[in-house]
């Protein structure tokens, strides 16, 4: 079956040995997987989903009782108070860009403790590009207090939290394009702990892309205010063909949804575009999505490994937080033979060569292997990777591990041979 897609028997033992070592990592990845998916059926169960709520309301979208209960359910699934959920949101980008001005007024500061945020998320802000409606362009002020070590510089955020009014803290859990490591949640619990003994008020803000599902705990579950994050990841299980959310404090979520839609309306508008079943059924598949993505990611690092790759993030055995790998290729030439093996190895648009672009709200070229059903679909196998030293691929997703380890196979196979 392998030699249908040019694998060579070298590939094919490397695989064979990687699976078996995998074994006792792999049955871990299987028992968080039963965690979260009864903590989705129990969320399910709880709210009472009955067929009726799926149903397409249209126009204004008022008075939609199958919406209003998979926010009720996304909140139980993530430890919140309520939930926006809505195909109205694009991506992770415009979920946060949503958040971050539905909170935020002329005059106020935000702060991010983990470093430099992703590269279009700085473009929201202002730290680059030359939007005039970016929020510092809106009065907002923007500081960061980097990591030292993978790890929050406490000491440093707790100065700034005493010096002068700061109105949200932004983390962001996954590593977006810096060569930091994710964020695991204990860490994310240990700064929260920290800032609220010295400030009750200031907003507690989490970028969860790529994380959720991953770990027994979200961030809303361990005192984050508001988290935020995308369909086409995650928590859409590749079922979700758009859409995003926001959860957490009830007040809060109001105000992101007024930024949504408009005041005064706020959740109460918005037509779902037939988009419910896709909602619910990508929730109830998103903890199987999720395990099948951890594996093959966990797949490739050990196979990159042992092809002599060193620079791999996170090593196979190490904790995970996200659903993200990174390879350090080492060359341009590395990087786009893998991402064109990679895009080899999709179900849709496979006879595709990859070439690297300019890329909108990135500041570099890009190259990016995505075969998915849906574009830009990170919970299916796909890659990405800015053309630049030290020529590092992002690789997440993975929606079965079958697909995801003929695709991994695929792309090595490409750039070795």
């Amino acid at each position: 079956m392998y030699k249908k897609f040019g694998i060579s028997d070298e590939i094919i033992h490397l695989a064979e040995e990687c699976e078996k070592e995998l074994e006792p990592i792999f049955k871990k990845i299987d028992e968080d997987c039963l965690r979260a998916s009864s903590k989705v059926l129990k969320a399910f169960q709880d709210n009472k989903v009955s067929g009726t709520d799926f149903i397409e309301v249209t126009g204004y979208g008022f008075y939609d009782g199958g919406r209003e209960k998979l926010e009720k359910i996304y909140s139980q699934v993530l430890g919140a108070e309520d939930a926006l959920v809505r195909p109205q949101i694009m991506s992770g980008t415009h979920a946060l860009s949503l958040t971050l001005f539905g909170l935020l007024k002329y005059g106020d500061t935000m702060v991010s403790i983990s470093g430099e945020p992703y590269d279009t998320l700085r473009s929201v802000i202002g730290i680059i590009g030359d939007s005039k409606n970016s929020l510092i362009q809106y009065g907002v002020k923007y500081e960061q207090i980097d990591l030292i070590d993978n790890d929050f510089d406490i000491p440093k955020i707790i100065a700034r939290l005493k010096q002068s009014p700061v109105k949200l803290v932004e983390i962001q859990r996954s590593i977006g394009y810096s060569a930091r490591k994710s964020i695991c949640i204990d860490k994310i619990e240990k700064v929260i702990k920290a800032i609220r003994e010295v400030n009750q008020d200031v907003i507690i803000m989490v970028d969860n892309c790529y994380g959720e599902l991953v770990e027994e705990k979200e961030p809303t579950e361990v005192g984050a205010d508001i988290i935020v994050g995308s369909l086409i990841k995650n928590l859409g299980g590749g079922i979700a063909t758009s859409g995003g959310y926001v959860a957490g404090r009830k007040s809060l979520v109001e105000s992101v949804a007024e930024r949504l839609t408009a005041p005064t309306v706020g959740k109460d508008m918005g037509a779902n575009f037939n988009q419910l079943l896709n909602f619910y059924k990508g929730l109830y598949m998103a903890p199987n999505a999720v395990r099948s993505s951890l594996k093959s990611m966990t797949f490739a690092s050990l196979m990159l490994e042992k092809a002599g790759f060193t620079k791999i993030s996170p090593r196979y055995n190490e904790p995970r937080t996200d659903i993200i790998q990174t390879i350090g290729l080492e060359t341009e030439e590395n990087l786009i033979k893998f991402c064109k093996g990679l895009q080899m190895g999709m179900p849709v648009e496979s006879f595709v060569d990859p070439v690297p672009d300019v890329t909108p709200g990135y500041p570099h070229k890009e190259i990016m292997a995505d075969g998915s059903f849906t574009p830009g679909s990170t919970i299916e196998l796909s890659c990405d990777g800015p053309l630049v030293a030290p020529y590092v691929a992002y690789m997440q997703g993975g929606i079965t591990y079958e697909y995801g380890k003929l695709g991994i196979m695929i792309a090595i196979q490409n750039m070795l041979h």
